[in-house]
């Protein structure tokens, strides 16, 4: 199947037309984001914490301290929801009431298992290395047995999945079309600061970032 399953819980009913369900955009926007937030109750309290996220397949991982409440509590079966936003640009309208920002967003709902396979759990904490910089895995020091043990992965399959997507100018009312003053889109898009070596990093090449920033020069 090319595309997610719509369900009651992931249709989109605000703005509909929005709404992509292609598995290869979810994936594309689930890929090109670092940071994710992940959504759960506990003794009914809220909670949303921000944390990085990878994808391999038809399934997202996150990972943390083997300690925290949180990941405790979600590797029991507790629903959750995985969310990603980038941004790519702000839409100044003649209104105010029409400004708007042009995004690509990804919500993911399930229950998450944590990984306990010692191969899967290796290749995925890898893979968070790799999406940020592709080799830097095979040069830094590999996890540690202590550091294994302190470490909890979560692995969530996607089977409800629906992204949102906004791109385009302003969509003012015809009325204001005349009202004098700019109006139109600013792009925005992540940018690389100058690295700063920790040491004497002489002789030694800067990684390259694998995330699709532009670097500051």
């Amino acid at each position: 199947m090319t595309s997610y399953d719509k369900t009651p819980r992931t249709t989109l009913r605000r703005i509909p037309e929005r709404g992509v369900y292609d598995r290869a955009a979810v994936h594309a926007i689930l890929d090109e984001a670092l940071v994710c937030h992940l959504g759960f109750v506990i003794d009914g309290q809220p909670y949303v914490i921000p944390t990085f996220v990878v994808r391999e397949g038809e399934v997202i991982y996150v990972h943390g301290a083997a300690a925290s409440r949180a990941l405790k509590t979600l590797e029991a079966g507790m629903a959750a929801c995985v969310t990603v936003t980038l941004l790519d640009g702000l839409v100044l309208a003649r209104s105010a009431f029409h400004h708007s920002m042009n995004y690509r967003s990804v919500v993911v709902l399930g229950t998450a298992r944590e990984v306990r396979d010692r191969d899967e759990k290796l290749r995925i904490l890898d893979a968070f290395v790799e999406k940020v910089s592709a080799g830097r895995s095979r040069e830094a020091r590999g996890a540690n047995e202590k550091e294994l043990a302190a470490t909890r992965v979560l692995a969530m399959d996607i089977v409800e999945a629906s992204a949102k997507v906004r791109t385009g100018p302003p969509k003012d009312d015809d009325e204001d079309a005349d009202i004098p003053i700019w109006a139109g889109v600013i792009p925005l898009r992540p940018v690389a600061g100058a690295a700063v070596p920790d040491g004497d990093m002489a002789g030694r090449p800067v990684p390259v970032l694998r995330h699709p920033f532009r670097a500051d020069r």
